[in-house]
């Protein structure tokens, strides 16, 4: 007997299986969320520096003329995990999900520096979205892939909490990805998730552009627009209208508690991708019965 079938005959050790594993790709999802962003900036830094030094040389301070590339190797692996304050090295034990963080009372074991509790929640919330996923497809080549959607949609969620921006470098191969299940028809026909993709995007362009239009701002980024494309190549185009009035009904509820708690300034952008990621996740897993749920008002 091989390993699926033992999983298929043993739920609780598939589920167990599930959830361990989800809580160390949470652990890493941490990683991810945090030096993503820093390895874009440090990416575009490096290649204005490269353009404007052969192409516009005069336009470069002293500093920058003789400023020397960053030799540091800098990217998901290395360098290892250190306390920002007193760089102490993360070891092994001190990064099991969860249970270190609780072992460890939220801080750093040589300085003592407070610990955010994000590391733990996102880790909670990867091993608890996850074991849904697997609930609603068993052990199967769907949970696998839909744990792959939902680690993305954590991870752009937490990098636009933090700075407004949604990676083409995690949007658009899992937008990809969505289309090409789609040939097997594992979540949705291919001429739905194609359409799926397209009509996420443009809808989501067209709003942009009468926004502007009629109030000369931006009143969100290309980022959404790719986030929604990739929501719509997973689930179709079907569910689309379910997504935009999920998230900009949590959208508008979050931004007005927000405000009124004074948690976020009045007038500063509030980001959408949170929104957007959520309301496809749950498209993603209640996709049919929302849909069903508004054909039976409707009749």
């Amino acid at each position: 007997m091989n390993i699926i079938s033992v999983l298929q005959h043993e739920p609780a050790l598939f589920y167990s299986a599930v959830v361990i594993f989800s809580l160390l790709i949470g652990s890493f999802l941490n990683v991810v969320i945090h030096r993503t962003p820093i390895m874009l900036k440090r990416g575009a830094k490096s290649d204005c520096t490269e353009f404007l030094s052969e192409h516009y040389p005069e336009c470069l301070s002293d500093e920058g003329k003789t400023a020397l590339p960053e030799t540091e190797k800098y990217n998901i692996v290395v360098p290892r995990s250190t306390c920002p304050k007193c760089g102490h090295m993360i070891t092994a034990l001190e990064n099991i999900p969860i249970i270190s963080y609780l072992f460890l009372r939220g801080k750093c074991r040589k300085c003592s520096t407070p610990i955010s509790i994000r590391y733990p929640f996102v880790e909670a919330l990867s091993a608890i979205l996850v074991t849904v996923v697997a609930m609603k497809y068993g052990v199967s080549y769907e949970t696998l892939f839909g744990a792959i959607f939902t680690w993305t949609l954590i991870s752009l969620t937490f990098i636009d909490i933090d700075t407004q921006y949604l990676p083409d470098q995690l949007t658009l191969p899992v937008l990809w990805l969505g289309i090409l299940l789609g040939l097997d028809n594992m979540y949705v026909d291919i001429s739905s998730s194609i359409i799926g993709a397209a009509a996420g995007y443009m809808t989501l362009w067209a709003v942009y552009q009468i926004f502007k239009l009629v109030t000369k701002k931006e009143g969100m980024g290309f980022g959404d627009f790719k986030l929604l494309a990739m929501i719509g190549a997973w689930c179709g185009w079907q569910v689309l209208p379910a997504v935009i009035l999920l998230s900009s009904v949590i959208g508008s509820i979050a931004g007005i508690l927000m405000i009124i708690t004074k948690y976020h300034e009045k007038g500063k952008p509030i980001p959408f991708g949170p929104y957007l990621a959520g309301a496809g996740w749950i498209v993603f897993i209640w996709g049919q019965e929302i849909n069903n749920f508004y054909l039976n008002l409707l009749a």
